[in-house]
């Protein structure tokens, strides 16, 4: 069941999204060559609910921690891992949900540790593009396929890299997964028609090498997450945003400049 906003919720969700950004502005000046994962996770656990926020991946499906932390060629779902260190020229992803008074929010953020390869640099920027061209069709009256569309032609056919599959964006709230599914790849014209209200997550995940995927079980957390099946760096960006008649609004905004045209 899709849910379409007021804009009383939608001001209430970019509250939660507010929180959630300030974690990641955070995470710009933390993260560097020799931090543990672990304080990553622990930062981001202190900071949510010092803001009046609940870090809602807890609990989730079984889930028992804030944040979701995956290194170098690991897609998504990675843990925060004691003694797992970031080392200079690493690319670590931190995906993360925030719910204020009941209102959620959901964004994911590429960093780049210490001194990264050229190669990892334009990773980070096509699939930090991408997200913006996605957003770009979030308008009413576009259908969902507009959006996969979009980036799909950016990542793979302008600059040569793998557009993940199997993981997509999704609606939120009430819960911070909810209909309609949206991909970051498809074909133009088709799916859900997208309406004045409706609240979404856009998140290219994007690999140097392959589109595909795979598993990975680590024994020693009893833990499945997913990476690159060619073993090639990924990275992911992530926005929660609202369809509104004055075009798509961010709202887990960093205040960055590209997010200037999408503002509340």
């Amino acid at each position: 069941m899709i849910t379409l906003k007021s804009p009383r919720e939608i001001e209430k969700m970019a509250e939660s999204g507010a929180i959630l950004a300030g974690v990641h502005k955070g995470l710009q000046k933390l993260i560097k060559p020799g931090l543990d994962t672990w304080e990553i996770e622990e930062f981001a656990d202190k900071y949510i609910k010092d803001h009046g926020g609940y870090p809602s991946e807890k609990g989730f499906d079984g889930y028992k921690f804030a944040t979701c932390i995956s290194v170098n060629e690991e897609v998504a779902h990675g843990i925060p891992r004691k003694g797992l260190k970031l080392k200079d020229g690493d690319i670590v992803k931190v995906d993360m949900c925030v719910d204020k008074d009941g209102f959620e929010s959901d964004s994911c953020w590429s960093y780049a540790v210490g001194n990264v390869s050229d190669e990892i640099k334009k990773l980070m920027q096509v699939t930090h593009d991408a997200l913006y061209i996605g957003i770009d069709q979030a308008v009413i009256g576009n259908r969902i396929g507009d959006i996969g569309a979009a980036i799909q032609e950016y990542v793979e056919k302008q600059n040569g890299f793998g557009d993940v599959r199997e993981l997509i964006g999704h609606g939120i709230q009430p819960s911070i997964h909810e209909a309609p599914n949206v991909p970051a790849y498809g074909n133009a014209g088709q799916g859900m028609r997208l309406r004045e209200g409706m609240t979404i997550t856009i998140e290219p995940m994007v690999n140097t090498g392959t589109w595909q995927i795979t598993d990975r079980y680590d024994k020693k957390d009893d833990w499945t997450y997913y990476v690159s099946a060619d073993g090639t760096p990924s990275a992911q960006y992530e926005h929660t945003l609202a369809i509104t008649k004055d075009g798509p609004k961010i709202l887990t905004s960093q205040d960055h400049e590209a997010d200037q045209k999408y503002m509340l």
